[in-house]
C-alpha cells in the first residue's frame, strides 16, 4: 500500500495530484495562502492594467475580452470587476453543461439580465454525450466533454469575434493544491490546459469517438488560431487575492445570486458548483480515486481563510465525503444509456483500492483522516 498523508494545516491529501508539501508539512495550497498575504497585489493590478492596455491597443474587433460564465459566484464576480472596475466592453459566454439544474439556470438569466451581452454556446449533443460517456469509462470524468469545450469552446468563439483577451476565474491549481509552476505567470497556455485540466491528452478520447471533425469542432485545439489572433489566456486570481467566498457574498449582494434550498451532495455548502448535476458525480469519483472529496476541498477553503478548525473540519469531511449523489442516478442512467450493472461497473473500476473496501455494495474507506 502506498504511503499516504494529510497536510498539517487543511485537509488536502498526499494522494492529490501535482501536489507538494514543505518541511512542516503544509502543503502548496496553504502555502500560497500564505503567500497571498504578503504579496504586493498593486504590483498585479498595475500589470492587468497593462495587459489591458495592450490588448485595447491590438484589438481587431469590437469586444476588450472574453469572460466563460455559468452564472455562478465566480464569473459572475470577474465579469462584474471587468466591466464596472476596468471600464472594458466584455463579451460573456457559458457553454451549456449538460444536466443542468433550475438554480443554475436561474442565476444565469439573472446575471445577463444586470446587462452583460453574453452567448449561450451549445455543442452537438449527440457529441457532448458521446465524449462525456467516453471519459466517465475511461477517465471517471463523468462531465468530460463539457469539460473540454468551456475552455476550447470559448477560445473557438474568442478567435471567432477576434477578442485577444481571455480571462478566467481562479487557476485551480495554485489555489487549492495543485501545479505551482505558473504562479508568477499572469499567462497560460494549451499545453498547460491539456496538462492539468483535462487529465493529460484528450486526442485519445476524441479518436475513440470516431466523430467527424465537424462534430468535434468544439472539442478539438486548434494552435494555429490561437497563434494567429495573439490570443491570450489568464485567470483573474493572477492580479486579485483570490476569496470564493468574497465573491459569493459580493455576487448575493450585488447580482441576485441564489444558493440550492439545502446543502449540496457531498458537502456542507450550498452556494457553489450549482448550475449542473454531474458535478457531484465528479466530485465522488474523486474520492473514490484520491481519497478526498468535495467536502474536504471546501473545508480548505474554509480552513484558509480562517473560518474553520482543522478538527472542525474533519467531522465534517466524514459525515459528507462518502455520499453518492442516489437522487440524480436515474439522470445518470438516461443521459449515458446505461444499465445500473453498467453504471456500477465503470465507477468500480475508477474506485483506488488500496484506499477503499466494497462492503455490503459500497465503497468503505480504509483510513482514517488524521
Amino acid at each position: 500500500m502506498t504511503k499516504y498523508f494529510w497536510c498539517k494545516n487543511c485537509l488536502n491529501m498526499s494522494t492529490r495530484p501535482r501536489i507538494s508539501f514543505d518541511e512542516r508539512g503544509f502543503c502548496n495550497a496553504c502555502q500560497w495562502m500564505e503567500e497571498k498575504k504578503k504579496l504586493d497585489w498593486s504590483k498585479r493590478e498595475k500589470k492587468l492594467k497593462e495587459i489591458i492596455e495592450n490588448t485595447k491597443k491590438s484589438k481587431k474587433g469590437n469586444y476588450d475580452c472574453l469572460v466563460p460564465v455559468s452564472g455562478g459566484k465566480d464569473g459572475t464576480y470577474v465579469a462584474y470587476q471587468l466591466k464596472e472596475k476596468f471600464k472594458l466592453n466584455i463579451l460573456t459566454v457559458t457553454c451549456r453543461p449538460p444536466l443542468e439544474r433550475e438554480v443554475g439556470e436561474k442565476n444565469l438569466k439573472s446575471f445577463i439580465n444586470q446587462g452583460f451581452e453574453h452567448i449561450h454556446l451549445t455543442p452537438n449533443a449527440k457529441a457532448m454525450r458521446k465524449i462525456n460517456r467516453l471519459g466517465f469509462i475511461k477517465k471517471g470524468s463523468p462531465y468530460y466533454g463539457w469539460l473540454v469545450s468551456i475552455f476550447i469552446g470559448v477560445i473557438r468563439i474568442a478567435v471567432k469575434y477576434n477578442i485577444g483577451l481571455v480571462f478566467y476565474g481562479e487557476d485551480g491549481e495554485i489555489e487549492y493544491g495543485g501545479s505551482t509552476q505558473n504562479k508568477e505567470n499572469p499567462f497560460f497556455d494549451t499545453k498547460y490546459m491539456v496538462k492539468n485540466y483535462f487529465e493529460g491528452d484528450h486526442k485519445e478520447i476524441c479518436t475513440e469517438s470516431k466523430l467527424s471533425p465537424q462534430e468535434l469542432f468544439y472539442f478539438t485545439i486548434n494552435e494555429k488560431e490561437i497563434l494567429e489572433n495573439n490570443l491570450k489566456l489568464t485567470h483573474y486570481g493572477f492580479f486579485e487575492a483570490w476569496d470564493p467566498y468574497r465573491n459569493y457574498l459580493f455576487s448575493k449582494e450585488k447580482m441576485n445570486f441564489h444558493e440550492s434550498d439545502t446543502a449540496n451532495v457531498g458537502t456542507f455548502t450550498n452556494f457553489a458548483q450549482n448550475d449542473q448535476a454531474f458535478f457531484a458525480l465528479h466530485t465522488y469519483l474523486m474520492y473514490l480515486k484520491f481519497g478526498f472529496g468535495r467536502a474536504t476541498q471546501d473545508a480548505g477553503i474554509e480552513i484558509r481563510r480562517g473560518a474553520m478548525t482543522r478538527d472542525q473540519a474533519i467531522n465534517l469531511v466524514k459525515i459528507y465525503d462518502n455520499s453518492f449523489p442516489e437522487k440524480f442516478l436515474s439522470l445518470y442512467l438516461d443521459y449515458y444509456k446505461m444499465s445500473k450493472e453498467e453504471f456500477d461497473s465503470v465507477i468500480d473500476s475508477h474506485a483506488n483500492k488500496d484506499l477503499f473496501k466494497k462492503i455490503d455494495g459500497k465503497w468503505t474507506p480504509q483510513f482514517e483522516i488524521k
